[in-house]
Protein backbone atom coordinates (compact mmCIF):
# COMPACT_ATOMS: atom_id res chain seq x y z
CA UNK A 1 0.00 0.00 0.00
CA UNK A 2 1.67 2.82 1.47
CA UNK A 3 4.95 2.09 -0.27
CA UNK A 4 3.34 3.61 -3.36
CA UNK A 5 1.97 6.59 -1.45
CA UNK A 6 5.11 7.06 0.60
CA UNK A 7 7.21 7.37 -2.53
CA UNK A 8 4.77 9.77 -4.12
CA UNK A 9 4.46 11.97 -1.09
CA UNK A 10 8.16 12.60 -0.80
CA UNK A 11 8.70 13.99 -4.29
CA UNK A 12 8.45 17.71 -4.92
CA UNK A 13 10.82 18.71 -7.67
CA UNK A 14 10.36 15.75 -9.98
CA UNK A 15 7.82 13.03 -10.52
CA UNK A 16 8.20 9.53 -9.13
CA UNK A 17 8.61 8.23 -12.67
CA UNK A 18 11.53 10.62 -13.14
CA UNK A 19 13.22 9.30 -10.01
CA UNK A 20 12.66 5.72 -11.07
CA UNK A 21 14.22 6.40 -14.47
CA UNK A 22 17.19 8.08 -12.84
CA UNK A 23 17.77 5.11 -10.55
CA UNK A 24 17.22 2.34 -13.09
CA UNK A 25 20.44 0.68 -14.34
CA UNK A 26 21.30 1.80 -17.86
CA UNK A 27 24.33 4.05 -18.07
CA UNK A 28 26.81 5.43 -15.58
CA UNK A 29 26.60 8.91 -14.09
CA UNK A 30 29.70 11.02 -13.68
CA UNK A 31 31.70 10.82 -10.44
CA UNK A 32 33.79 13.49 -8.77
CA UNK A 33 37.56 13.21 -8.83
CA UNK A 34 37.99 13.09 -5.06
CA UNK A 35 35.48 10.26 -4.59
CA UNK A 36 32.75 12.48 -3.14
CA UNK A 37 29.10 12.30 -4.20
CA UNK A 38 28.29 13.44 -7.71
CA UNK A 39 25.16 15.15 -8.97
CA UNK A 40 23.02 12.58 -10.77
CA UNK A 41 23.28 13.10 -14.51
CA UNK A 42 21.92 9.71 -15.55
CA UNK A 43 21.15 6.25 -14.24
CA UNK A 44 23.73 4.55 -11.99
CA UNK A 45 26.08 1.86 -13.30
CA UNK A 46 24.69 -1.56 -14.17
CA UNK A 47 26.93 -3.07 -11.50
CA UNK A 48 28.38 -1.39 -8.44
CA UNK A 49 30.42 -2.46 -5.41
CA UNK A 50 28.66 -3.14 -2.11
CA UNK A 51 28.01 -0.42 0.42
CA UNK A 52 31.27 0.37 2.21
CA UNK A 53 32.68 2.77 4.78
CA UNK A 54 33.59 5.00 1.86
CA UNK A 55 29.92 5.05 0.80
CA UNK A 56 29.00 6.31 4.26
CA UNK A 57 31.83 8.84 4.00
CA UNK A 58 30.42 10.10 0.71
CA UNK A 59 26.95 10.42 2.21
CA UNK A 60 28.27 12.32 5.24
CA UNK A 61 30.18 14.92 3.23
CA UNK A 62 27.42 15.05 0.61
CA UNK A 63 24.90 16.17 3.23
CA UNK A 64 27.27 18.77 4.66
CA UNK A 65 28.10 20.14 1.20
CA UNK A 66 24.74 19.92 -0.59
CA UNK A 67 21.82 19.91 1.87
CA UNK A 68 20.39 23.42 2.11
CA UNK A 69 21.38 23.79 5.78
CA UNK A 70 24.43 21.53 5.53
CA UNK A 71 27.04 24.29 5.76
CA UNK A 72 25.82 25.30 9.24
CA UNK A 73 24.99 21.80 10.50
CA UNK A 74 26.75 20.23 13.45
CA UNK A 75 28.68 17.27 11.96
CA UNK A 76 28.62 15.59 15.36
CA UNK A 77 24.83 15.22 15.11
CA UNK A 78 25.09 13.55 11.69
CA UNK A 79 27.67 11.05 12.90
CA UNK A 80 25.73 10.34 16.09
CA UNK A 81 22.61 9.47 14.08
CA UNK A 82 24.63 7.24 11.77
CA UNK A 83 26.45 5.48 14.64
CA UNK A 84 23.26 4.85 16.58
CA UNK A 85 21.59 3.27 13.54
CA UNK A 86 24.73 1.21 12.82
CA UNK A 87 24.90 -0.27 16.32
CA UNK A 88 21.16 -0.88 16.49
CA UNK A 89 21.29 -2.88 13.29
CA UNK A 90 24.15 -5.00 14.66
CA UNK A 91 22.20 -5.65 17.86
CA UNK A 92 19.10 -6.74 15.95
CA UNK A 93 21.22 -9.32 14.16
CA UNK A 94 23.12 -10.46 17.24
CA UNK A 95 26.38 -9.11 15.81
CA UNK A 96 27.24 -6.31 18.25
CA UNK A 97 30.95 -5.65 18.88
CA UNK A 98 32.46 -5.15 22.34
CA UNK A 99 34.96 -2.59 20.99
CA UNK A 100 32.41 -0.48 19.12
CA UNK A 101 32.10 2.91 20.79
CA UNK A 102 31.42 6.38 19.43
CA UNK A 103 34.67 8.33 19.80
CA UNK A 104 34.90 11.84 21.19
CA UNK A 105 33.88 14.32 18.52
CA UNK A 106 35.06 17.92 18.22
CA UNK A 107 32.77 19.50 15.62
CA UNK A 108 35.49 19.53 12.95
CA UNK A 109 33.99 17.57 10.11
CA UNK A 110 37.27 16.11 8.82
CA UNK A 111 38.85 15.04 12.10
CA UNK A 112 35.50 13.75 13.36
CA UNK A 113 35.09 11.59 10.28
CA UNK A 114 38.58 10.18 10.67
CA UNK A 115 37.86 9.18 14.28
CA UNK A 116 34.45 7.79 13.33
CA UNK A 117 35.86 5.70 10.46
CA UNK A 118 38.62 4.32 12.67
CA UNK A 119 36.00 3.12 15.16
CA UNK A 120 34.02 1.37 12.40
CA UNK A 121 37.00 -0.43 10.93
CA UNK A 122 36.18 -2.31 7.74
CA UNK A 123 32.45 -1.97 8.46
CA UNK A 124 29.48 -4.28 8.09
CA UNK A 125 27.71 -3.63 4.73
CA UNK A 126 24.21 -4.23 6.12
CA UNK A 127 24.81 -2.02 9.16
CA UNK A 128 26.41 0.63 6.94
CA UNK A 129 23.21 0.82 4.91
CA UNK A 130 21.31 1.26 8.17
CA UNK A 131 23.77 4.01 9.15
CA UNK A 132 23.11 5.97 5.95
CA UNK A 133 19.37 5.59 6.47
CA UNK A 134 19.72 6.75 10.08
CA UNK A 135 21.87 9.71 9.14
CA UNK A 136 19.35 10.92 6.57
CA UNK A 137 16.47 10.33 9.00
CA UNK A 138 18.35 12.48 11.50
CA UNK A 139 17.85 15.47 9.22
CA UNK A 140 14.11 15.33 10.07
CA UNK A 141 13.32 16.41 6.52
CA UNK A 142 10.52 14.47 4.84
CA UNK A 143 11.99 15.19 1.39
CA UNK A 144 15.54 14.03 2.17
CA UNK A 145 15.89 10.40 1.13
CA UNK A 146 18.39 7.67 0.42
CA UNK A 147 17.37 5.47 -2.49
CA UNK A 148 18.85 2.13 -3.46
CA UNK A 149 17.84 1.01 -6.95
CA UNK A 150 16.23 -2.40 -7.14
CA UNK A 151 15.52 -4.39 -10.28
CA UNK A 152 11.87 -4.50 -11.31
CA UNK A 153 10.12 -7.67 -10.11
CA UNK A 154 9.70 -10.47 -12.60
CA UNK A 155 6.23 -10.38 -14.07
CA UNK A 156 5.68 -6.72 -13.28
CA UNK A 157 4.82 -4.73 -10.14
CA UNK A 158 3.10 -6.28 -7.13
CA UNK A 159 1.06 -4.84 -4.28
CA UNK A 160 -1.55 -5.86 -1.75
CA UNK A 161 -3.80 -3.19 -3.24
CA UNK A 162 -4.52 -1.26 -0.04
CA UNK A 163 -3.56 2.20 -1.24
CA UNK A 164 -4.66 4.40 1.64
CA UNK A 165 -5.80 4.44 5.26
CA UNK A 166 -7.49 7.14 7.28
CA UNK A 167 -4.65 7.99 9.67
CA UNK A 168 -2.11 8.53 6.93
CA UNK A 169 -0.26 11.84 7.07
CA UNK A 170 2.22 11.93 4.25
CA UNK A 171 4.97 9.40 5.03
CA UNK A 172 3.70 8.49 8.52
CA UNK A 173 0.58 8.05 10.62
CA UNK A 174 -0.95 11.30 11.85
CA UNK A 175 -0.17 11.77 15.57
CA UNK A 176 -3.44 13.71 15.82
CA UNK A 177 -5.52 10.91 14.27
CA UNK A 178 -8.36 9.47 16.32
CA UNK A 179 -9.88 5.98 16.15
CA UNK A 180 -10.98 4.17 14.16
CA UNK A 181 -8.41 3.42 11.48
CA UNK A 182 -10.14 2.54 8.22
CA UNK A 183 -9.34 1.76 4.61
CA UNK A 184 -9.73 4.72 2.25
CA UNK A 185 -8.66 3.37 -1.14
CA UNK A 186 -8.36 -0.09 -2.71
CA UNK A 187 -6.79 -0.71 -6.10
CA UNK A 188 -9.26 -2.41 -8.47
CA UNK A 189 -8.25 -5.92 -9.47
CA UNK A 190 -5.67 -6.17 -6.67
CA UNK A 191 -5.47 -8.92 -4.01
CA UNK A 192 -7.27 -6.60 -1.57
CA UNK A 193 -10.12 -6.04 -4.01
CA UNK A 194 -10.38 -9.77 -4.71
CA UNK A 195 -10.57 -10.36 -0.96
CA UNK A 196 -13.58 -8.00 -0.84
CA UNK A 197 -11.73 -5.33 1.15
CA UNK A 198 -13.57 -2.05 0.59
CA UNK A 199 -13.12 1.63 1.42
CA UNK A 200 -14.65 2.23 4.84
CA UNK A 201 -13.66 -1.15 6.29
CA UNK A 202 -12.45 -0.53 9.85
CA UNK A 203 -9.05 -1.98 10.78
CA UNK A 204 -9.48 -3.71 14.15
CA UNK A 205 -6.03 -5.34 14.22
CA UNK A 206 -2.87 -5.40 12.10
CA UNK A 207 -0.85 -8.59 12.53
CA UNK A 208 -2.76 -9.11 15.77
CA UNK A 209 -2.01 -5.62 17.13
CA UNK A 210 -4.65 -2.90 17.58
CA UNK A 211 -3.88 0.23 15.51
CA UNK A 212 -4.60 2.50 18.50
CA UNK A 213 -3.50 2.35 22.11
CA UNK A 214 -6.23 4.40 23.72
CA UNK A 215 -6.49 7.39 21.41
CA UNK A 216 -2.85 7.21 20.25
CA UNK A 217 -2.09 5.69 16.86
CA UNK A 218 0.57 2.96 16.78
CA UNK A 219 3.21 4.40 14.44
CA UNK A 220 5.05 1.07 14.20
CA UNK A 221 2.16 -0.39 12.20
CA UNK A 222 2.79 1.96 9.29
CA UNK A 223 5.56 -0.32 8.05
CA UNK A 224 3.28 -3.35 8.39
CA UNK A 225 1.16 -1.99 5.55
CA UNK A 226 4.37 -1.66 3.53
CA UNK A 227 5.17 -5.37 3.74
CA UNK A 228 4.47 -8.08 1.19
CA UNK A 229 2.18 -9.96 3.59
CA UNK A 230 -0.16 -8.68 6.27
CA UNK A 231 -2.84 -10.15 8.53
CA UNK A 232 -5.84 -7.88 9.01
CA UNK A 233 -8.90 -8.02 11.21
CA UNK A 234 -11.55 -5.87 9.57
CA UNK A 235 -15.03 -4.72 10.54
CA UNK A 236 -17.56 -3.59 7.95
CA UNK A 237 -19.42 -0.55 9.35
CA UNK A 238 -22.60 -1.19 7.36
CA UNK A 239 -23.13 -4.73 8.71
CA UNK A 240 -20.94 -5.02 11.81
CA UNK A 241 -19.37 -8.17 10.34
CA UNK A 242 -15.79 -8.83 11.55
CA UNK A 243 -13.33 -11.12 9.80
CA UNK A 244 -9.59 -11.88 9.82
CA UNK A 245 -7.67 -12.55 6.63
CA UNK A 246 -4.12 -12.94 5.34
CA UNK A 247 -3.30 -10.61 2.49
CA UNK A 248 -0.30 -11.16 0.21
CA UNK A 249 1.11 -9.06 -2.58
CA UNK A 250 0.04 -9.98 -6.06
CA UNK A 251 0.68 -8.73 -9.59
CA UNK A 252 -1.21 -5.68 -10.76
CA UNK A 253 -1.44 -3.86 -14.05
CA UNK A 254 -0.06 -0.34 -13.52
CA UNK A 255 -2.28 2.43 -14.76
CA UNK A 256 -0.91 5.89 -15.56
CA UNK A 257 -2.24 8.58 -13.22
CA UNK A 258 -5.08 10.60 -14.67
CA UNK A 259 -7.56 13.30 -13.72
CA UNK A 260 -11.17 12.12 -13.70
CA UNK A 261 -14.34 14.19 -13.70
CA UNK A 262 -18.11 14.16 -13.52
CA UNK A 263 -20.89 16.73 -13.70
CA UNK A 264 -22.74 17.67 -10.50
CA UNK A 265 -26.00 19.58 -10.02
CA UNK A 266 -25.92 23.33 -10.60
CA UNK A 267 -23.53 23.13 -13.55
CA UNK A 268 -20.61 22.21 -11.28
CA UNK A 269 -17.77 20.01 -12.53
CA UNK A 270 -16.09 17.70 -10.03
CA UNK A 271 -12.46 16.86 -10.89
CA UNK A 272 -10.33 14.39 -8.94
CA UNK A 273 -6.57 14.80 -9.32
CA UNK A 274 -4.44 12.03 -7.72
CA UNK A 275 -1.09 13.79 -8.16
CA UNK A 276 0.72 16.65 -9.86
CA UNK A 277 2.26 14.34 -12.45
CA UNK A 278 3.55 15.57 -15.80
CA UNK A 279 0.61 16.91 -17.80
CA UNK A 280 -1.72 17.03 -14.77
CA UNK A 281 -2.58 20.72 -15.15
CA UNK A 282 -3.54 20.36 -18.79
CA UNK A 283 -5.68 17.31 -17.99
CA UNK A 284 -7.65 19.30 -15.40
CA UNK A 285 -8.00 22.30 -17.71
CA UNK A 286 -9.29 20.03 -20.47
CA UNK A 287 -12.01 18.74 -18.11
CA UNK A 288 -13.20 22.34 -17.73
CA UNK A 289 -13.23 23.23 -21.40
CA UNK A 290 -17.02 23.49 -21.47
CA UNK A 291 -16.83 26.33 -18.90
CA UNK A 292 -19.09 25.19 -16.05
CA UNK A 293 -20.13 27.72 -13.42
CA UNK A 294 -17.77 26.27 -10.82
CA UNK A 295 -15.31 23.47 -10.17
CA UNK A 296 -14.74 21.21 -7.17
CA UNK A 297 -11.11 20.08 -7.33
CA UNK A 298 -10.59 16.97 -5.18
CA UNK A 299 -6.98 16.78 -3.97
CA UNK A 300 -7.61 14.33 -1.14
CA UNK A 301 -4.85 11.72 -1.13
CA UNK A 302 -2.82 13.73 -3.68
CA UNK A 303 0.78 12.93 -2.79
CA UNK A 304 2.34 15.79 -4.73
CA UNK A 305 4.61 15.94 -7.76
CA UNK A 306 5.94 18.74 -9.92
CA UNK A 307 5.83 22.40 -8.79
CA UNK A 308 5.70 23.33 -12.47
CA UNK A 309 2.31 21.63 -12.75
CA UNK A 310 1.18 23.58 -9.68
CA UNK A 311 2.02 26.98 -11.14
CA UNK A 312 0.48 26.00 -14.48
CA UNK A 313 -2.82 24.92 -12.95
CA UNK A 314 -2.94 28.00 -10.73
CA UNK A 315 -2.48 30.09 -13.87
CA UNK A 316 -5.93 28.92 -14.99
CA UNK A 317 -7.45 30.66 -11.94
CA UNK A 318 -5.31 33.79 -11.50
CA UNK A 319 -2.46 35.72 -13.10
CA UNK A 320 0.32 37.72 -11.53
CA UNK A 321 0.20 35.92 -8.18
CA UNK A 322 3.04 34.61 -6.02
CA UNK A 323 2.42 30.92 -5.38
CA UNK A 324 5.31 30.15 -2.99
CA UNK A 325 8.92 30.97 -2.15
CA UNK A 326 12.06 28.85 -2.40
CA UNK A 327 14.57 30.09 0.16
CA UNK A 328 18.30 29.30 0.31
CA UNK A 329 20.23 29.16 3.56
CA UNK A 330 21.51 32.68 2.94
CA UNK A 331 20.31 35.36 0.55
CA UNK A 332 16.97 36.31 -0.91
CA UNK A 333 14.07 33.93 -1.36
CA UNK A 334 12.97 33.32 -4.94
CA UNK A 335 9.27 33.85 -5.64
CA UNK A 336 7.37 31.28 -7.70
CA UNK A 337 4.49 32.75 -9.71
CA UNK A 338 1.43 31.67 -11.62
CA UNK A 339 1.97 30.57 -15.21
CA UNK A 340 0.31 33.52 -16.93
CA UNK A 341 0.55 31.88 -20.35
CA UNK A 342 -2.46 29.76 -19.34
CA UNK A 343 -5.81 31.35 -20.27
CA UNK A 344 -7.99 32.23 -17.30
CA UNK A 345 -11.03 30.00 -16.79
CA UNK A 346 -13.00 32.49 -14.70
CA UNK A 347 -14.51 29.74 -12.52
CA UNK A 348 -15.40 29.60 -8.85
CA UNK A 349 -13.21 27.07 -7.10
CA UNK A 350 -13.56 24.78 -4.10
CA UNK A 351 -10.60 22.53 -3.23
CA UNK A 352 -11.02 19.34 -1.17
CA UNK A 353 -8.00 18.44 0.99
CA UNK A 354 -7.05 15.95 3.67
CA UNK A 355 -3.99 14.71 5.56
CA UNK A 356 -2.96 12.76 2.47
CA UNK A 357 -2.57 16.00 0.50
CA UNK A 358 1.18 16.56 0.64
CA UNK A 359 4.11 18.32 -0.99
CA UNK A 360 3.05 19.92 -4.30
CA UNK A 361 -0.57 19.41 -3.26
CA UNK A 362 0.08 21.67 -0.26
CA UNK A 363 1.89 24.11 -2.54
CA UNK A 364 -1.31 24.41 -4.60
CA UNK A 365 -3.62 24.54 -1.57
CA UNK A 366 -1.67 27.29 0.20
CA UNK A 367 -1.60 29.37 -2.98
CA UNK A 368 -5.38 29.05 -3.33
CA UNK A 369 -5.92 30.04 0.30
CA UNK A 370 -3.41 32.90 0.54
CA UNK A 371 -4.43 34.44 -2.77
CA UNK A 372 -8.20 34.07 -2.17
CA UNK A 373 -8.62 31.98 -5.30
CA UNK A 374 -11.15 29.63 -3.73
CA UNK A 375 -12.28 27.81 -0.60
CA UNK A 376 -10.63 24.83 1.09
CA UNK A 377 -12.91 22.09 2.45
CA UNK A 378 -11.96 18.90 4.29
CA UNK A 379 -9.10 18.63 6.76
CA UNK A 380 -5.68 20.21 7.21
CA UNK A 381 -3.04 19.01 4.74
CA UNK A 382 -0.13 16.72 5.65
CA UNK A 383 2.59 19.27 6.43
CA UNK A 384 5.10 17.30 4.35
CA UNK A 385 6.62 19.82 1.97
CA UNK A 386 10.10 21.03 1.16
CA UNK A 387 11.98 22.70 -1.63
CA UNK A 388 12.96 20.76 -4.76
CA UNK A 389 15.45 17.95 -4.12
CA UNK A 390 18.50 17.10 -6.19
CA UNK A 391 19.94 13.64 -6.60
CA UNK A 392 23.56 12.73 -5.72
CA UNK A 393 25.13 9.41 -6.72
CA UNK A 394 27.15 7.34 -4.24
CA UNK A 395 29.73 4.70 -5.14
CA UNK A 396 27.45 1.72 -4.43
CA UNK A 397 24.95 2.89 -7.07
CA UNK A 398 22.57 4.42 -4.52
CA UNK A 399 21.55 8.06 -4.45
CA UNK A 400 20.82 10.76 -1.92
CA UNK A 401 17.95 13.17 -2.55
CA UNK A 402 18.63 16.45 -0.75
CA UNK A 403 16.57 19.67 -0.90
CA UNK A 404 18.69 22.66 -1.90
CA UNK A 405 16.18 25.22 -0.62
CA UNK A 406 13.29 25.33 1.82
CA UNK A 407 9.67 26.08 0.93
CA UNK A 408 7.54 28.91 2.26
CA UNK A 409 3.93 29.71 1.36
CA UNK A 410 2.82 32.84 -0.52
CA UNK A 411 2.56 34.73 2.78
CA UNK A 412 6.06 33.42 3.67
CA UNK A 413 4.48 31.05 6.17
CA UNK A 414 6.00 27.69 7.11
CA UNK A 415 3.84 24.79 5.91
CA UNK A 416 6.20 21.87 6.52
CA UNK A 417 5.21 19.90 9.68
CA UNK A 418 2.15 22.17 10.05
CA UNK A 419 0.02 21.83 6.92
CA UNK A 420 -2.50 24.17 5.32
CA UNK A 421 -5.69 24.74 7.37
CA UNK A 422 -9.07 24.44 5.67
CA UNK A 423 -11.84 27.02 5.65
CA UNK A 424 -14.46 24.37 6.43
CA UNK A 425 -13.56 21.28 8.48
CA UNK A 426 -15.37 18.32 6.93
CA UNK A 427 -13.72 14.96 7.67
CA UNK A 428 -14.60 11.69 5.97
CA UNK A 429 -15.81 8.84 8.20
CA UNK A 430 -15.68 5.08 7.71
CA UNK A 431 -19.46 4.97 7.32
CA UNK A 432 -19.32 7.74 4.72
CA UNK A 433 -16.93 5.69 2.60
CA UNK A 434 -18.81 2.44 3.14
CA UNK A 435 -22.12 3.96 2.04
CA UNK A 436 -20.78 6.14 -0.77
CA UNK A 437 -21.54 9.45 0.94
CA UNK A 438 -19.13 12.33 0.45
CA UNK A 439 -19.62 15.11 3.00
CA UNK A 440 -16.82 17.15 1.41
CA UNK A 441 -18.58 17.33 -1.94
CA UNK A 442 -21.91 18.01 -0.22
CA UNK A 443 -20.40 20.94 1.69
CA UNK A 444 -18.73 22.26 -1.45
CA UNK A 445 -22.04 22.29 -3.31
CA UNK A 446 -23.65 24.37 -0.55
CA UNK A 447 -20.83 26.90 -0.89
CA UNK A 448 -21.29 27.12 -4.65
Amino acid sequence: MIRTLRAAVLVTACSLSTLVSVLTPASQAATTQDGGCAAVTGPPPTSAPPTSVNTLRQAYFCVLDNYYSGPVMDPKALLKSAFAAYTQDLMRRGADRADLRLPALTGNRDTDWAAFAKALGSGDPVALRAAITGMVAGLHDNHARWIRPTPPPEGGPTTTGIMGVSAQQGPQFDPAALPPLFITRVLPGSPAAKADIRPGDIVVKVNGVPPFVGDTVNQSLFDAFDSSQIRLTLKRPTTGRTRTLELREGPVTPQPPAATSRTLPGDVTYVQLPGFFEGAADQVIAKLRDKPKAVILDLRGNGGGSPREVTRLLGAFAHGKVTSYFCPLEGECVANRTDDSVPLLGLRLVVLTDRGCASACEDFSSAVKDNDLGTLVGTRTAGAISGPARGYLLDDGSALLLPKVRHLGPAREIIDTIGVPVDHYVPMTALDLATGRDPGVAKALTLL
